[in-house]
């Protein structure tokens, strides 16, 4: 296909910071034909831990900054605050504003990764792009309630919606039967196993002895670490030995750590904060646990396949697919003491254990990258022929 001849896809998205969708957003660019599509990515702000990692040939603007090119001074950063919250607040209001910085360009495509861009897209000035939603979370969970409304609304008005995992597909058409749907598609969210594999020997030093679960996820109530702290906490005063790391950071990290002191754990109790490369966290860890209430397709579920560290994880979302129970990891129900009898049986029954790791050294055979890659390239190539 020749440059004059490429497809104009625009992706928008929030920011940046290190999460499941923004991984799975920079594995799309990444693999998604050159030759065939010219990309542009518009952040909302240009801000988190990936926001300089786009790929070479992908574009990349802005409708403001981000918190890390403010002032240190408490005085500044606040006005700076608020200088940006009202920017923004012009910029998705006024299309000429927005049209602007994003080149007066007229795009055949536009993406929406994540609910929380629903509305950009569909009230772009370009009546005549055709757009895509991409669908990650459980909508009949309580967190969703309050976005529920204005998702409902949106739903209909694309052209196509990607669903993470046929559950997640399942219970919206369960959930709204009524709801007018666009054409619809299930692609599971892409592994770049060789780069996991490699990132993951990077040295680390700042690692607990003894047994470690490690956890690597967004400090948000939805993903239960206050329930894994009491499950930590109870092992602990049972006499069995362990640490817990997270690695993630988050609105909940001033309660987690707060509950952690209470609870007199703060040694064995680790919140990490976020890090570039969890990685060899997951690689030298003795365990991998999730706790969260409520997940789609967890990324990070199958970056512990790759890496074969045994899993505890909440049976959610599309996990009962990923991880077979008692086979490659351990499934448990959202409660916490589900996870304090599988933290202790991971503890106490070696066989079992070994039994997991032994299943987990063919488990990249279950993974399909390219089929991904190639079902996301077909949908915007007959949207665009449509």
């Amino acid at each position: 296909m020749s440059e004059n001849k490429k497809i104009q896809v625009l992706f928008r998205h929030r920011s940046m910071e290190m999460g499941g969708v923004e991984k799975v957003i920079l594995s799309m660019l990444n693999n998604l034909n050159p030759d065939k599509f010219d990309i542009t990515v518009c952040l909302n702000l240009n801000q988190g831990e990936l926001k300089d990692e786009f790929p070479k040939h992908v574009k990349k603007v802005y409708l403001t900054e981000g918190k890390e090119d403010f002032s240190q001074n408490p005085l500044i950063h606040k006005l700076q605050l608020i200088r940006r919250r009202l920017k923004l607040s012009r910029a998705l209001k006024d299309h000429k504003i927005s049209d602007r910085i994003l080149g007066n360009k007229k795009f055949d495509i536009e993406i929406a990764p994540t609910y929380a861009a629903f509305s950009s897209v569909i009230h772009s000035s370009n009546r005549v792009s055709k757009k895509i939603g991409w669908f990650h979370s459980e909508i009949n969970i309580p967190g969703m309630k309050p976005l529920v409304s204005d998702i409902l609304k949106n739903f209909p008005q694309f052209d196509h919606m990607i669903y993470c995992s046929q559950k997640i597909k399942d219970i919206m058409h369960q959930s709204y039967p009524d709801l007018q749907y666009p054409s619809e598609s299930v692609v599971i969210n892409a592994i770049p196993i060789e780069e996991i594999k490699r990132k993951a020997e990077e040295k680390i030093t700042d690692f607990p002895k003894g047994p470690v679960f490690v956890s690597v996820g967004r400090l948000h109530t939805r993903k239960g670490y206050h329930k894994l702290i009491d499950a930590h906490k109870k092992l602990m005063d049972e006499g069995f030995k362990h640490s817990v790391m997270v690695v993630g950071n988050g609105e909940e990290m001033k309660n987690l750590t707060e509950q952690i002191q209470a609870n007199n754990v703060q040694d064995t109790f680790i919140l990490c904060g976020n890090r570039m490369n969890p990685y060899p966290y997951i690689k030298n860890a003795d365990y991998f646990i999730l706790s969260s209430e409520s997940e789609a397709w967890p990324l990070v579920v199958a970056e512990a396949l790759i890496l074969q560290t045994p899993i505890i994880a909440t049976d959610t979302g599309d996990v009962g697919v990923m991880v077979r129970d008692r086979e490659t990891g351990y499934l448990i129900n959202y409660d916490t003491n589900e996870m304090y009898e599988a933290m202790k049986t991971f503890l106490t029954d070696p066989e079992l254990v070994s039994h997991i790791r032994k299943n987990l050294e063919t488990i990249e055979d279950q993974f399909d990258n390219q089929k991904i890659f190639n079902a996301v390239e077909e949908i915007i190539e007959n949207l665009y022929q449509k």
